[in-house]
């Protein structure tokens, strides 16, 4: 068994604007407070893996850069850590965008918290994992 590598290499990183514009347009989404997921599969056969992942943070809820900036950290640690989650479940390529949208400053445990959550609802929408009730 090959151990987790929590790394967020730069083939994950998403940055092509046609996909990211295309997740806004046709793009589904999942919530978990105040954490939002917006996902399209992908049909690309120059995949580098199975998930491209951005973050955003808006400037509507945090005015100044650092504060943006401190939160996007944490959402790139928090997928980092968690990512393992999406990757063993995973049967086609995804793009991913991962947004905080609130103005309430939660912790880093409780973020880490919703992005766990956030990450299962994602999967039981998509039909990769069995619900647990």
């Amino acid at each position: 068994m090959e151990p987790k590598k929590f790394t967020y290499p730069k083939a994950e990183k998403l940055k092509s604007r046609t996909t990211i514009g295309l997740l806004f347009t046709d793009g589904k989404s999942v919530s978990k407070y105040p954490l939002r997921l917006v996902y399209m599969p992908t049909e690309e056969a120059d995949a580098d893996g199975p998930i491209k992942m951005g973050v955003s943070v808006s400037k509507k809820y945090f005015k100044k850069a650092h504060d943006r900036n401190y939160f996007k950290r944490v959402l790139r640690e928090t997928y980092r850590l968690n990512k393992h989650i999406l990757t063993d479940k995973l049967d086609k390529p995804y793009s991913l965008m991962f947004f905080y949208q609130a103005k309430d400053r939660l912790s880093y445990e409780e973020i880490n918290a919703k992005t766990i959550q956030l990450f299962e609802k994602f999967l039981l929408q998509e039909g990769l994992q069995e619900s647990n009730l």
